[in-house]
């Protein structure tokens, strides 16, 4: 079922759902299914698969000279999100990525999902890879998350890359990244909200935003967007801050804001056990104030570990 459909079907409540990373190269399926299992009774109508992007080392040679060996680290979304859908009967959302993948790698990948019965797909541009003061576009690929947007709505409408016999049309509902805090390479939230608006355009069906912590961002966020007739459902993207250390590190690599108060709650913390219990805390306050706005789901970033999201979600649904 489209996410757009359960969204829907719920009648106004608000839905949970989490998003996994899948196993590193070399590892087993099991672990995904320990993440998933603690978190099934509270009934998630989807699950995210995340998608990595190829990375790279530099060996060295007999020789001595170096040769950089490029890898993926995490491979197997699609199989997977096919593991998902035929143990817990949910609906597992895909990530796509410009990143690392060309136009075709992208088709093949959204065949094989047509093939699996796989409804909805999650598109983004990805990260840059580590090294490049940038993103840098794969040779064949796309720049930009708007263009790989396009791709899957054109093989919704029947229309694939080589057009040399009459295709069967696909019927992805396609979600797209969004930024409360806007996104670190826009010059400010209004222009930001302009590229969502082309997104929403070229046939967006729903988008899942960054981390947050301050739900007046949230709700401001959502004001812009409607202000702007951007009316398909956001979701709010939500991940429990639960080390000291992540004061630096979220606000460095997500280019978000922590707001005051937590801050000077983690900061008087005298251990890590209680800097989580702060964290969670912060969260479950932070969910029920979403509930009560109207969220149309609250989507956890597990990281693979389902304990903190666990505790959440029992004090929130």
């Amino acid at each position: 079922m489209k996410i757009t459909d359960h969204i829907t079907n719920a009648n106004g409540k608000t839905l949970f759902s989490f998003e996994l990373l899948p196993p590193i190269k070399g590892q087993g399926i099991q672990g995904i299914f320990d993440a998933i299992d603690p978190l099934m009774e509270f009934n998630p109508p989807f699950i995210d698969v995340t998608t990595s992007r190829e990375d790279s080392y530099y060996k060295e040679r007999s020789n001595g000279l170096l040769e950089k060996v490029t890898y993926r680290k995490r491979p197997g979304t699609v199989a997977v999100c096919a593991a998902i859908m035929n143990k817990y009967k949910v609906d597992a959302v895909p990530h796509l990525l410009c990143g690392g993948f060309t136009k075709e790698e992208t088709e093949y990948a959204l065949i094989d999902l047509q093939f699996l019965g796989i409804d909805n797909v999650l598109v983004l541009r990805g990260d840059a890879r580590k090294g490049d003061a940038g993103f840098v576009p794969t040779p064949g690929g796309h720049t930009y998350a708007t263009e790989l947007l396009e791709q899957v709505i054109n093989m919704n409408n029947g229309k694939y890359l080589h057009d040399e016999y009459e295709a069967v049309k696909t019927d992805f509902c396609v979600g797209i990244a969004a930024y409360p805090e806007k996104h670190f390479e826009a010059p400010n939230l209004k222009t930001d909200s302009q590229f969502l608006k082309k997104k929403v355009d070229a046939g967006a069906g729903f988008m899942v935003t960054q981390m947050f912590f301050d739900n007046n961002k949230y709700r401001e966020f959502v004001k812009c967007c409607r202000e702007n007739d951007i009316n398909i459902p956001i979701i709010p993207g939500l991940k429990p801050l639960t080390t000291s250390k992540q004061l630096i590190s979220l606000p460095k690599i997500f280019h978000i804001d922590i707001p005051e108060d937590l801050s000077d709650a983690v900061q008087a913390c005298t251990n890590e056990k209680d800097v989580k219990e702060v964290g969670i805390e912060w969260m479950i306050n932070q969910c029920k104030e979403l509930v009560e706005m109207g969220a149309p789901v609250l989507h956890f970033y597990t990281m693979g570990n389902a304990e903190p999201t666990k505790r959440i979600a029992k004090a929130v649904f």
